[in-house]
């Protein structure tokens, strides 16, 4: 102690604090060979992780080991600061798996290739997901019945058909299956073609949800290295509480990372809202003003200090039918990067208007980086309040509708250094934008929105300073390659007909009421200028663009020459961006410092006079591979 006690007085209280909880912090082992009365050592393990969960607090650490953990994790407690965090850990180097499904035997054939399971109800408790409905505002379920329950065959899902009838027929590419809750068991009828379940792995979900509190507020959680799969998780729109496989309900400084999130009805991971009376009954503007103007005076308040500010990087996320991430407030000062995110709603055996990679209300200062995004309905949707956002280095391609949808935003927010490479690529139905180094080779729509009245903020705050339209427009293009695609996409890949203004280039913006602020731009295979545009150049030669996937890596083979061009390029800083039109506000950093697209996509230094146009800084002229994941 006489030698502790001078260091202490030197340092500053909350380092001292912080210093104290790490000293006296203890770990929790767990193991599927554990047992939940022994005291978690290394020796004498846990059996589940919520025993260890409810043994943690602040700064404490559980390690799982490797095996299946059939729970769902509810934490007690969080953290109390990112200095004193509570840490759920895989085992280095070893397979954690958390999954809400329960194994299934005893089926029985029917005819075909449907056979059938009776399971008894005291499977499920109090929540079963073969009874219980997907509803919610802005949900659309193209005329018929669908459930949080799902059946998986060696660890992928059956689709759930729409009748018994349809689930007896024969089985079809994909096959179905078809629950029927009775008084005391669940019936479940599904197609297993080729194959008899009773010597496969047969799987259907049990939980709700794998890694979810049950309470807001419970912050300052790490969640890393885990395989967590298979969740009955509800609808999640911005209006009610939105329950992730994995979420933070209403909280502050989670960081979620390294983990392979899979197999979720509705949405992987979570940022959202809390619950109250007022779910799904707000579907409208209004509604969902009315939804910020209560989260702002609730108990736990939309606040920077109180909320968001979490951590999601270095995930796969994948097969999940609403979004692999999605967040309504709660996503607030987050930073998302790199992660992989995939085959999100590509079953489309239901609609509505919350269905992306990404699905982002109130993006407040978030930075979204370095992420992959393919096979998804719709890659990055930001809608609502994406003020201080910033969308960097992130590569979109093979996606179904656009890869980039900024809905009623006023800006500031700045789209900076993406490879988009889907046949569209932006969806613009906001204002105060700044794009610059971007390669979009695709078709952009733009539009206004004068129906409905959307908030904006005081600077880095949650506050609502006014409402307003989008009038469209008031966006900044600087030092972007656009490219129209060899092959044309359908007609409706970007939904509704959005006033016409859809192509390949900027001169989609010249009915939009507010002027936009355009410079260094070129634009190749016949796509057209901003027309009072100037400082750009139109290439002799033309682009080609493709993008190559072999297993984890992504390459870019491109022909770009931009370089040669003789667009007028000069650097894109925060002085040069000036004022978003309807808040006042600059473009700078979250904490308020000036801002500058100083580095392109690969962290490299831009020329600081006159940087390269697009992505790659000193792109030569000739055919190059580059690999861009």
């Amino acid at each position: 102690m006489r030698n502790k006690e001078p260091l202490m007085r030197k340092m500053p209280f909350a380092v001292c604090c912080a210093w104290a909880v790490c000293a006296g912090a203890a770990e929790y082992h767990v193991s599927v060979k554990g047992n939940d009365t022994q005291p978690g050592t290394p020796a004498a393990p846990l059996r589940t992780i919520q025993r260890a969960a409810e043994l943690a607090r602040p700064g404490d650490i559980v390690t799982v080991h490797e095996g299946i953990y059939r729970e769902r994790v509810n934490p007690p407690r969080g953290g109390t600061s990112d200095a004193a965090r509570i840490t759920y850990r895989a085992a280095s180097g070893e397979k954690v798996v958390i999954t809400g499904s329960e194994p299934v035997g005893g089926w029985t054939r029917v005819t075909n290739d449907t056979w059938r399971a009776t399971v008894p109800n005291t499977l499920f408790g109090a929540f079963n997901p073969f009874g219980d409905e997907i509803r919610g505002d802005w949900f659309l379920p193209k005329g018929r019945t669908h459930h949080t329950g799902a059946v998986y065959l060696n660890g992928h899902w059956l689709a759930e058909a729409a009748s018994l009838e349809q689930a007896l027929g024969p089985a079809g590419p994909e096959p179905l299956w078809f629950g029927r809750v009775e008084a005391e068991n669940t019936v479940i009828h599904a197609q297993f073609k080729g194959c008899a379940p009773n010597r496969e792995q047969v799987e259907i979900n049990v939980r709700q949800t794998v890694f979810y509190p049950d309470q807001p507020g419970r912050g300052f959680i790490t969640v890393r290295g885990f395989i967590l799969r298979n969740a009955a998780t509800p609808w999640a729109p911005p209006t009610a509480e939105q329950v992730g496989l994995i979420g933070t309900h209403w909280s502050k400084g989670w960081l979620i990372e390294s983990n392979d999130v899979a197999y979720s009805v509705c949405s992987g991971i979570s940022l959202g809202k809390y619950g109250d009376r007022h779910d799904n009954t707000a579907q409208s503007a209004k509604g969902y003003v009315g939804t910020i103007e209560r989260a702002l005076a609730h108990v736990i308040p939309w606040t920077r200090a109180e909320i968001g500010g979490h951590t999601v990087r270095g995930n796969r996320i994948s097969h999940c039918e609403q979004a692999g991430i999605v967040g309504s407030l709660g996503c607030a000062f987050s930073t998302v990067t790199g992660n992989v995110i995939h085959d999100i709603h590509v079953r489309e055996c239901f609609s509505g208007h919350e269905m992306a990679g990404i699905k982002f209300h109130g993006a407040i200062d978030c930075a979204i980086s370095g992420n992959r995004i393919n096979r998804t309905c719709r890659g990055l949707w930001l809608d609502w309040m994406a003020q201080g956002a910033r969308v960097s280095r992130n590569v979109f391609y093979d996606n179904l509708r656009e890869d980039l949808f900024m809905e009623v935003n006023h800006g500031p927010f700045l789209v900076d250094n993406n490879l988009l490479l889907s046949f569209a690529n932006l969806l613009d139905v906001s204002q105060g934008g700044a794009y610059a180094h971007n390669l979009f080779a695709g078709q952009i729509a733009c539009n206004a929105d004068l129906g409905r009245e959307m908030p904006y903020h005081p600077a880095h705050a949650t506050s609502i300073a006014g409402l307003f339209s989008i009038r469209g427009g008031d966006n900044r293009f600087f030092n972007n390659l656009f490219a129209a695609p060899a092959q044309r996409p359908a007609d409706g890949r970007l939904g509704g007909a959005y006033d016409g203004c859809r192509g390949y280039g900027l001169y989609v913006y010249d009915r939009r009421e507010y002027p936009s602020l355009t410079g260094g731009n070129v634009y190749y295979n016949n796509a057209r200028p901003y027309t009072n545009e100037t400082g750009h150049a139109v290439a002799a030669v033309r682009a080609r663009v493709s993008a190559i996937t072999k297993e984890e890596d992504v390459s870019l083979t491109v022909n770009l020459a931009p370089a040669t061009q003789g667009a007028k390029t000069a650097p894109v800083t925060t002085a040069r961006l000036g004022l978003a039109r309807v808040p006042q506000l600059p473009y700078v950093n979250p904490d308020g410092s000036p801002l500058a697209v100083d580095r392109d996509f690969f962290g490299r230094r831009r020329d600081a006079a006159h940087p390269t146009p697009g992505p790659f800084e000193g792109l030569g002229p000739d055919d190059q591979t580059l690999k861009v994941w």
